[in-house]
């Protein structure tokens, strides 16, 4: 890796770093539903992650990660005791640390599986159709961080979660499917389309990853 290579990397890693601060700060990093916040912040960090590679991304996942425990500690919501340790569990007098894992697992995940995955398809493709690989690559990053933060609510906060929302244990999972398929979905297909028009730009500057 050369000394320019090596600049405009660290570069685009400050860069997406601010992005991810600066959307935390924002009214669109984090879209506030009636039980849990939607989020775009997870765009910078899969596009971090197939143009810089999954250890910088995973250390972007980190800095998303840090803005959830923020914004779930000082500006709770119904869920937040899912995300920080800080928020008691309803019916119980504290919080729980196994919020830190729901925090930053999935999103450090988000700057690794997109990396991974764009490989893959670059591989099966042989190069050809690298739009439709950039944007496949950002709806599973995507899903990523979705279906993993829904699902391990689901298997560490369900009867908090179901108390939450009002609705019967085995109705939780009903709930979470409902949660992936109406935000999830959505921010996934946003996803998709931004990853594909960033990356292509990018790209043209040169490939970036170590």
């Amino acid at each position: 890796m050369n000394r320019k290579t090596g600049t405009n990397r660290l570069v685009l890693t400050a860069l997406f770093c601010a992005i991810i601060l600066l959307l935390n700060f924002t009214p669109i990093g984090y879209i506030q539903l009636p039980l849990i916040k939607a989020t775009i912040i997870h765009v910078p960090v899969i596009i971090g992650s197939i143009l810089l590679g999954p250890k910088i991304g995973a250390g972007l996942g980190f800095v998303f990660g840090l803005t959830s425990l923020y914004n779930n500690t000082f500006a709770p919501t119904l869920l937040s005791f899912a995300f920080s340790p800080l928020i008691p569990v309803p019916g119980t007098a504290g919080g729980s640390w196994a919020a830190l894992f729901i925090a930053f697992l999935p999103r450090i995940l988000v700057g690794v599986v997109p990396y991974y995955f764009y490989v893959f398809l670059n591989k099966a493709l042989k190069g050809r159709y690298n739009v439709l690989s950039l944007a496949l690559s950002g709806l599973i990053g995507s899903l990523t961080n979705t279906i993993l933060v829904m699902n391990l609510i689901y298997f560490v906060f369900r009867d908090a979660y179901g108390e939450v929302k009002h609705i019967a244990v085995d109705m939780v999972y009903k709930a979470v499917l409902a949660v992936i398929f109406s935000n999830g979905v959505p921010e996934a297909i946003v996803a998709a389309v931004l990853t594909a028009v960033v990356c292509r730009a990018l790209m043209k500057l040169k490939p970036m990853k170590a």
